[in-house]
């Protein structure tokens, strides 16, 4: 153990990085219909615009997962802080519509990489706490994802741009990158006999690529309602909740994911329960008028939404042996290819059918997850026999 364990404020930092991701998401999320409207954009066009960032967010581990698990995380995540605060400039101050696409393709490049390195890094730095850590660095992101859209709508009614959000992002960065700078390196944890990680065991990944395939579905899904429920209640329900309903889509996920942590031995039960719950929430949601009635149903929603991608990476850890930068790359990799291609379907089954449609196919792929779940909880068993 580091003497900088004393003055331990790595876990922090990383709760910070994974926080400013959320309100990334959520901020870009909650400023597509304006950047729509600023662009003349139809919503198959909003939905490419999305899923550029997202694209991007499918590449990253791919590329860099490998090199992840053989350098220094707290240095790697330097690095992509240092890229990530380039690419907000690009896209608060750039006037060409070509150089926002690419600043926002940095950002999910940056933020991806962010993502499974900081996870990666909090199991590697906590090896009796990190099972836990890792369950509650996801309430960060959506801690992070409920108050961008307070944030941008509130600057908007003030008369600033949507642009705004990126300077909030670049300062956000700037702040993370002096504190990982400042937090050391090196286990923080002495690891027990009995490693909770399972960190002696091999890369088990046909089951890491099945928790890929839920977290691929699920993100898919979270990406075509979150991108599009404020367009839904503009253009379909004739309402401006739009954004207040994403917020408490993203506000009820983080009672949800702090008691997947609170309890992650019951991970199991409740990734299955959570799999079930949306598709049945969603079928209400699609077919309610009420403005009211679809902001109460993403109560339900969120907090089944929430409790899946801290339910996956519980799972995954026994599976992911040494390699968890890895293995967390590998799913981080299965919710870019699922933001990317579900976004885009999102918007173009929007114009060809309407929005009602369009969010019912999207739910329609959670029987997939729950095939999945099954076959990896078989896997476990057997593992563990």
């Amino acid at each position: 153990m580091d003497k900088e364990s004393k003055r331990d404020v790595l876990w922090i930092i990383l709760f910070l990085i994974v926080l400013l991701n959320g309100f990334e998401a959520g901020g870009y999320q909650a400023s597509l219909w304006s950047i729509g409207k600023d662009f003349d954009l139809s919503k198959t066009s909003m939905g490419l615009y999305a899923a550029m960032e997202l694209f991007a967010t499918m590449l990253a581990p791919i590329l860099l997962g490998r090199w992840a698990d053989s350098v220094e995380k707290v240095r790697s995540i330097a690095l992509m802080l240092g890229i990530q605060i380039a690419a907000a400039l690009i896209a608060l101050l750039t006037a060409s519509n070509r150089l926002f696409l690419l600043g926002v393709f940095f950002l999910g490049l940056t933020t991806s990489s962010l993502q499974f390195i900081s996870i990666s890094a909090l199991a590697d730095a906590y090896p009796v706490s990190g099972i836990r850590k890792v369950a509650y660095v996801t309430t960060m992101y959506a801690l992070g994802a409920l108050l961008s859209p307070l944030v941008v709508d509130f600057y908007l009614r003030q008369g600033l741009g949507w642009r705004t959000l990126f300077g909030i992002l670049a300062a956000g960065s700037t702040l993370a990158l002096l504190g990982i700078l400042s937090s050391g390196t090196g286990r923080r944890e002495e690891k027990l006999s009995a490693d909770p990680l399972g960190s002696e065991r091999r890369l088990v990944l046909p089951a890491v690529l099945l928790l890929g395939l839920i977290m691929c579905i699920y993100v898919g899904f979270e990406n075509g309602f979150t991108f599009f429920i404020d367009t839904l209640f503009m253009d379909v329900l004739r309402s401006s909740r739009g954004k207040m309903a994403l917020s408490l889509f993203w506000a009820v996920m983080i009672p949800s994911r702090f008691l997947v942590g609170r309890f992650s031995h019951r991970a199991k039960a409740i990734l299955v329960a959570s799999i079930v719950a949306i598709p049945c929430t969603m079928i209400l949601l699609a077919g309610a008028s009420s403005p009211d009635l679809v902001l109460l149903l993403c109560v339900p929603l969120g907090a089944a939404s929430g409790a899946i991608y801290p339910s996956v990476l519980t799972l995954m850890m026994p599976f992911a042996g040494k390699q968890t930068a890895t293995a967390t790359g590998i799913i981080t990799a299965a919710t870019g290819i699922g933001g990317v291609v579900f976004t885009a379907m999102t918007g173009f089954l929007a114009d060809a059918f309407g929005m009602r449609a369009a969010m019912l196919v999207l739910v329609s792929f959670f029987a997939l997850s729950l095939l999945a779940a099954l076959a990896v909880l078989r896997m476990g068993r057997q593992t563990q026999a």
